[in-house]
């Protein structure tokens, strides 16, 4: 059941890295796995063992990628028109303690990365974003305490 919701943007990136797993990556390891077959004895082939660890880590990231876009919605976030805060919008916020500006971009979970400037739909300052509007104030509450953010703009492309 598709039910989370992910970029377009956030979609490509999961389709691509798992396009480089199953067409790169993995026909690599075969080659690998099979040149440390013809080393000899596979009981005491390091080569081999080590192949076959990365094997079954790089078919774990592959499944896991599978159930990402088995399970997500994509929101094309350039055709979205809200007077609201939603889903893909991009807000700028005043830290009211700090006097300093940021701006985020509100994304699924598999695709939040803070540090480029996207926030989870379910973090404590993304759910405490949506349905906000520019100038409102907002309450987030974080481990060293409450923070006061004012939402200044926030826009869609």
């Amino acid at each position: 059941m598709a039910d989370k919701p992910i970029t377009k943007a956030g979609m490509d990136k999961i389709l691509e890295e798992l396009q480089k797993l199953i067409k790169v990556d993995r026909e690599e390891l075969k080659i690998v796995i099979q040149e440390a077959r013809e080393l000899g004895d596979l009981k005491e082939n390091a080569e081999y063992h080590s192949a076959k660890e990365k094997q079954s880590l790089l078919e774990g990231r592959i499944g896991q990628l599978q159930a990402i876009v088995a399970s997500s919605e994509i929101i094309d976030t350039t055709t979205v028109k809200s007077d609201k805060i939603v889903f893909g919008a991009y807000v700028t916020l005043l830290n009211v303690d700090e006097d300093k500006t940021m701006t985020y971009q509100i994304v699924g979970e598999v695709e939040s990365d803070l540090k480029n400037g996207k926030i989870s739909l379910s973090s404590p300052l993304g759910k405490a974003l949506i349905g906000r509007d520019k100038g409102d104030e907002i309450i987030v509450k974080a481990p060293k305490g409450d923070i006061e953010y004012e939402v200044e703009s926030f826009e869609y492309h």
